[in-house]
This record gives structure tokens, sequence and C-alpha cells, in this order.
């Protein structure tokens, strides 16, 4: 089995217990995810949301940053990123955060493709 295919599978396993509300679980399966494949996208947002669920903020915000690195001109990754910001009390971050989903959905970029 390829590593990209196992990170797939490990990232399917994640989701299954998120779904079952395993959330200890699932987190565990995304940190090992993002171990074995640092420039997994998915992988660094889904464990940046469970961590939220899971009340860690500032883990979940480290994830969240990852991801938007990741993927600038993702809207979800900065929207999930506004709401984390949201949890810890940070409005300023909370709003800058907001504003870059904003123009995204505007159909702008965040980052323009060289």
């Amino acid at each position: 089995m390829s590593p990209s295919a196992k990170v797939e599978n490990l990232f399917d396993d994640a989701n299954g217990h998120l779904a079952i509300g395993e959330i200890d679980d699932a987190i565990t399966c995304y940190r090992q995810c993002v171990a074995m494949d640092p420039q997994f996208f998915d992988g660094w947002h889904a464990l940046g949301m469970a961590l939220l669920k899971s009340q860690q903020i500032k883990e979940a915000i480290g994830c969240g940053l990852q991801a938007v690195t990741l993927r600038p001109n993702d809207l979800l990754a900065w929207t999930s990123l506004s709401q984390m910001y949201v949890r810890d009390g940070n409005i300023p971050e909370a709003e800058a955060a907001k504003g870059n989903a904003r123009i995204l959905s505007l159909g702008g970029k965040v980052v323009r493709d060289i």
C-alpha cells in the first residue's frame, strides 16, 4: 500500500471515529495522518475542527493556521479558523480570518497564483 493510500485509510478511520462521537480516537488518527504527511490539508483541517470540538482551542488554532498556510485560498479553512479565534476570545484575529473568507466567497483570492 502506498504512503498516500495509508494516509487516506487512516483519515477514513478518523472520520468514522468522529461520526460515532469518538473524538479522542479521531484526534489520534488525524494526528497520525499529518505526522505521515505534513502537507495533508484535509488532515490539518479535520484535526483542527476535532480539537475545537474537544475544547483544545489553542492547538486547534495551530492546526487551522497550518491549513490556511497549505491552502490560503480555501474558504472553509478561513471560516473555520475564524470560528476557532472566536472560541478563544480573539475577536480581532477572528474578524481578520472572516475578512479573508469574505474575499474568497466573493470570488477573490487571498493569495494570487504565481
